[in-house]
């Protein structure tokens, strides 16, 4: 046996305990609730310690069969015998009883309730970005082309692998990701085309990169997303290099259906909510819809500081090109201007200034491309998630909700029907018929009561996602002050570079303050 549990030889009092001590979602024991098990035991901790040794405890987690030889090895020491593998092969006709007490209660040695184990997302930000890195770029020799012709590289660090995608690959990877998971947040689509009358100040080289970037959000939001990133149709969509991916992204999703036929706790969600969820839903609803106000509003300040460093780079560049107009002009001095004008040798010191003048335009222009790449894009990947958290909720309260009130309805009005047929006697198969129809209403509808649990049970986790995310701001507030000091400090060199040539060049202090 080499202290081998076979479970076929385990008493009953050894099933017992296992299960009132197992996950209720799953077939092992956690770890932490077999250390609890471990001190109603009063042995000594050097014992508990070579207990917890000798059993095999992977992932956090003991199997069936671990925990009855850890059972095995606790009685023998409540005996006074060494907790050895060894002695075990002793017990071959019976195994020793641990004294635990009844074990209905030990229930109590679970850690948490069973509703927070699925329930609960425990993850942090820094793991959820560390998923995986998406990159989305125009394929070089398209660019300039029309939009129907515009191809993307995309780059998964997770899957170190290039693959080539048009926008109605995208198109159809939504369609199907939303199809599949209705009650995640699946982040929007940027539009396909310029929209006629609303974005004519665009060019449409602005819109194609704008566009770019809205691509690079949403597939960034899904790789990285806890139940998107490890479902088949992600990796299909970042790794299929084949010559049709929406047909084989539309296969995958017909072999398996939606998350409620596939996700295992999907009809028990009921039972894994809290009593007051719908109050906890309102709730982080209307926090969650002022944290997205004001995220716009940072992010259309952080747009216009981004604006202003680009128009500053225009500005710059501009006065130092008049400032070489002007030290160009090769005009004769009139006579009366000549003798005590300084005017000549200054006029041609000017030309020179151009070049420091566009130094300090690229500096600006640099500014201007770190706010918007660091700050402003960081923005808006937040604000993209807080925008499908919003459409979730609008589907949850439209879709689900009004679909169940339509069917409870509908079931009324039938029952009604059905009253009316006992009352006024009616041919028998027109009354098996309606008793056939409503025994399949209310199947509709207690599925669809099973979809709105699961529907509240997924709102409860997207909610949890949310709350994960805000740290970003950290993110965001750090690029931004980043951003700023390196551009200040860089345009500050410049300046400070200039201020001594205009002294050599014209003498004098020319107003300049004296370098503190």
């Amino acid at each position: 046996m080499a202290g081998e549990i076979n479970e076929g030889s385990v008493p009953a009092y050894y099933r017992e305990v296992y299960e009132a001590i197992r996950c209720r979602t799953d077939e092992r024991v956690q770890v932490d609730v077999f250390h609890r098990l471990l001190q109603r035991t009063d042995l000594s901790r050097a014992v508990l310690n070579q207990i917890a040794e000798h059993v095999d405890s992977a992932d956090g987690f003991l199997s069936k069969l671990a925990l009855y030889k850890a059972l095995a090895l606790i009685a023998l020491a409540q005996q006074g015998k060494q907790p050895s593998p060894k002695l075990l092969e002793n017990c071959i006709q019976e195994l020793p009883k641990p004294l635990l007490g009844e074990p209905r209660d030990l229930n109590a040695l679970r850690m948490q309730p069973a509703q927070e184990d699925v329930l609960m997302i425990s993850l942090t930000l820094d793991r959820l970005l560390a998923r995986d890195t998406v990159k989305v770029e125009l394929i070089p020799e398209k660019k300039g082309l029309f939009l129907k012709h515009v191809e993307y590289q995309v780059t998964s660090q997770r899957y170190k692998i290039s693959v080539y995608r048009r926008y109605s690959d995208f198109d159809v990877f939504h369609e199907v990701l939303l199809q599949k998971f209705a009650y995640r947040v699946v982040p929007a689509l940027p539009p396909k085309r310029m929209l006629k009358g609303v974005l004519t100040s665009v060019s449409e080289r602005d819109f194609i990169e704008g566009r770019r970037r809205a691509l690079g959000r949403f597939i960034n939001l899904v790789a990285r997303h806890p139940f998107f990133s490890e479902d088949e149709l992600v990796k299909t969509f970042l790794t299929f290099s084949g010559s049709d991916v929406q047909t084989k992204l539309r296969d995958t999703y017909k072999k398996t259906g939606d998350e409620f036929m596939t996700n295992r706790i999907a009809t028990l969600a009921k039972e894994y909510l809290p009593a007051d969820i719908q109050a906890q839903f309102s709730t982080s609803r209307e926090l969650i819809r002022n944290i997205h106000n004001s995220f716009q509003k940072l992010r259309d300040r952080a747009e216009k500081m981004a604006e202003r460093s680009k128009e500053n780079a225009t500005d710059l560049l501009m006065f130092g090109r008049e400032l070489s107009t002007l030290g160009s002009d090769a005009s004769t001095l009139p006579s009366l201007a000549s003798s005590q004008s300084t005017w000549g040798t200054l006029r041609q010191s000017l030309k020179s200034l151009s070049v420091e003048f566009a130094v300090l335009s690229d500096k600006a222009a640099q500014q201007g491309r770190r706010e918007e790449d660091d700050v402003v894009e960081k923005l808006n990947l937040f604000l993209d998630l807080l925008q499908s958290y919003r459409d979730l909720c609008e589907r949850h309260e439209k879709g689900v909700l009004h679909e169940h009130q339509r069917a409870l309805h509908k079931y009324g009005m039938m029952k009604r029907q059905m009253m009316s047929a006992t009352v006024q006697p009616k041919e028998q198969g027109s009354v098996e018929q309606l008793e056939s129809r409503i025994v399949q209403q209310e199947n509709a509808i207690q599925t669809m009561e099973l979809r709105n649990y699961f529907s509240l049970f997924c709102l409860h986790q997207e909610t949890q996602l949310i709350f994960t995310y805000l740290p970003i701001t950290s993110h965001i507030l750090g690029a931004f002050v980043n951003s700023q000091v390196q551009g200040h400090k860089e345009m500050g060199d410049v300046w400070n570079e200039l201020q001594p040539k205009l002294g050599c060049l014209f003498g004098g202090n020319n107003g300049l303050k004296p370098p503190i």
